[in-house]
């Protein structure tokens, strides 16, 4: 026998009953290599296969993607380590050692990945979708299975843990739709002609590049402040995205349009008047 092969299937412990050698460890290692290739191609082939049905949302070929990867993963390893000599009755001893770890230290990891299932089947937040989790906003990136990444409009990602997904008050601005809509308050003076002001803020808005024009921009007349006429500019965006940068280019437009035309827009005032009552003689 070729002696660097008879030195691989030397033994080096037993495991379950089983002769562990050099040999059967450098094959449970090519397995498990193996293993994540099939589960990345096993992947692959399924975001393939929904690339070719434009109908299917990137949510659903993201998720289901994913799940088989973990799948393959999963069956993967369980095989490698069969052939390696560890059985599943020893994997289940193991299990309840991990369960009792789990009751005293692991609740954290072990809710994220639970919701991270949770978030793949069901699907309540999705790859691509603008969310607002507390005070993270921006577009998620990534769904793993402990955390998701969010890209803030600053383009700073975010690690946020899956169990805030399920657990927290979520806002997801791609759902039922992307349209956004953008309010923008200003108070003008008393006096001032209410129907003028309006039709000078849809003008404003209707300027705008990226404001929709269907749905139609609306004006509010909103209230009688103490000193000011309240209105409210609400238009449409075709994504959240751009909110920040939409509504300060209305405020520009607005401020300069509204000098032009001599409609003011007042600041708080308040009148002081001092009495002195004159000593009686």
């Amino acid at each position: 026998m070729n002696p660097v092969l008879a030195f691989l299937r030397e033994e080096l412990f037993k495991l379950s009953n089983t002769p562990v050698s050099l040999l059967s460890i450098l094959i449970f290692i090519l397995g498990v290599v193996v293993t994540f290739l099939l589960a990345r191609g096993a992947r692959a082939a399924v975001r393939a296969f929904f690339s070719r049905r434009p109908a299917t949302p990137p949510g659903v070929s993201y998720a289901t993607g994913r799940i088989v990867q973990y799948v393959v993963v999963t069956a993967g390893t369980l095989v490698c380590l069969d052939t390696l000599g560890l059985d599943l009755g020893t994997l289940a001893a193991f299990g309840a050692v991990a369960s009792v770890g789990i009751g005293f230290g692991l609740q954290t990891i072990t809710h994220n990945f639970i919701s991270g299932l949770i978030l793949l089947i069901e699907r309540p937040v999705q790859k691509g979708d603008f969310v607002v989790v507390g005070d993270v906003v921006g577009r998620v990136t990534e769904i793993e299975l402990r955390a998701t990444k969010v890209v803030s409009r600053d383009g700073v990602a975010m690690i946020v843990p899956n169990s805030e997904f399920i657990s927290a008050r979520v806002i997801n601005q791609s759902h039922p739709t992307t349209l956004k809509r953008v309010r923008v308050s200003v108070g003008v003076a008393y006096g001032s002609d209410p129907a003028r002001v309006r039709d000078t803020l849809l003008e404003v808005a209707l300027a705008h590049p990226m404001v929709l024009r269907e749905p139609a921009p609306a004006v509010f007349f909103k209230n009688f402040g103490d000193s000011t006429m309240e209105f409210d500019l609400a238009v449409w965006l075709e994504q959240p995205d751009p909110e920040p940068v939409v509504s300060s280019d209305l405020r520009f437009e607005i401020h300069r349009v509204f000098g032009e035309r001599k409609i003011k827009i007042p600041f708080p005032q308040r009148e002081v008047t001092l009495r002195r009552e004159e000593a009686r003689a």
